[in-house]
């Protein structure tokens, strides 16, 4: 069943969240330990993400490196795939544009739609790391809009060779992302918005946004997003800080800030215990809201951890 389908006959907000493959060489039981926990309250779809391979530089002796592209979390469509047959649980592979050419990507989405997965979420992906920015493969897709494009070209039978006669149309629901507090390389928010809608426009069916700590900046982004003439559903993505760790990486990593009550809690915490406590009860209170709210859907990122999510589902649904 496709996302559109479960937010258009939803009678209340859903629940949904994203995890991560297991690193190469673990076994596909964690994913199982990540799921299990949260199955009582009836996720609608599981997000799987896609992960760009990394550069790592292998010593050959003498003085020579080797240059080595490694994948460290592969798997994602096959992992889809086996939630879907274990669980029935529809799910949503990640698909990005770094690290692929279109004839890759479409290879990639024949994939899916064989799978019988219904749903792909379109990203443009990071940069590698150690590049000053992002850089497309020859052949490849600079930007997440031209990704939908490709996507919604397949939906409708058109492949990238013209050999194909009486082609078989896919039939993908897609997603893509938002930033209530602008993509980090957008001029202002309202640019951000304006290339937004061009991914709308484009295909995208509905939006997911970043992880934000401050509900106030996810309503307004919601306001000018309706103000441009963005209709599709907007689900807020929400994620529990759980570690003295988190409360560094967040922010730096994905752009967003804290808003100073919950900043000035967490300073004064001394333990991981401490942090998980304070932030699992700001994302209580930010997920009771919404849900009064009439949001959608709620969103988590799990991260490949099950327990604070769970303490959270406990207190809002």
């Amino acid at each position: 069943m496709k996302v559109i389908e479960h937010l258009r006959n939803a009678k209340e907000p859903l629940f949904s969240f994203e995890i991560l493959p297991p690193l190469k060489g673990k076994d596909i039981r964690s994913i199982y330990e990540g799921i299990d926990p949260l199955l009582s309250y009836k996720p609608s779809f599981i997000n799987v993400t896609y992960h760009r391979e990394e550069v790592i530089y292998k010593d050959r002796g003498h003085g020579l490196l080797q240059r080595v592209s490694l994948r460290k979390r592969p798997g994602t469509i096959g992992i889809c795939a086996t939630i879907k047959a274990k669980y029935d649980i529809d799910t949503v592979p990640h698909l990005i544009c770094g690290g692929f050419s279109r004839e890759e990507t479409e290879d990639a989405l024949i994939e899916i739609n064989f799978l019988g997965i219904d749903n792909v979420l379109a990203l443009r992906g990071d940069a590698i790391k150690n590049e000053p920015q992002f850089i497309a493969e020859r052949d490849g897709h600079p930007h997440a809009v031209d990704l939908i494009r490709q996507i919604d070209g397949l939906n409708k039978g058109k492949y990238l060779h013209d050999e194909e006669l009486e082609a078989a149309p896919t039939d993908l629901c897609v997603g893509a992302a938002c930033y209530p507090e602008k993509h980090p390389e957008a001029l202002n928010l309202n640019v951000d918005i304006a290339y937004l809608k061009q991914k709308v426009d484009a295909g995208a069916e509905y939006l997911v946004t970043q992880m934000f700590f401050d509900n106030t900046k996810y309503f307004h982004f919601v306001d000018l997003c309706r103000e441009a003439g963005i209709t599709v559903p907007i689900i807020p993505g929400l994620k529990p800080i759980t570690t003295i760790k988190h409360t560094q990486f967040l922010p730096k990593t994905f752009r967003v800030d804290l808003p100073d009550e919950l900043a000035d809690r967490l300073v004064k915490c001394r333990t991981d215990a401490e942090v998980k406590k304070v932030g699992v009860e700001w994302t209580i209170g930010q997920a009771r809201e919404l849900k009064a709210k009439g949001v959608p859907c709620l969103h988590f990122y799990t991260m490949g951890r099950s327990e604070a999510v769970r303490t959270v589902l406990e207190h809002v649904f």
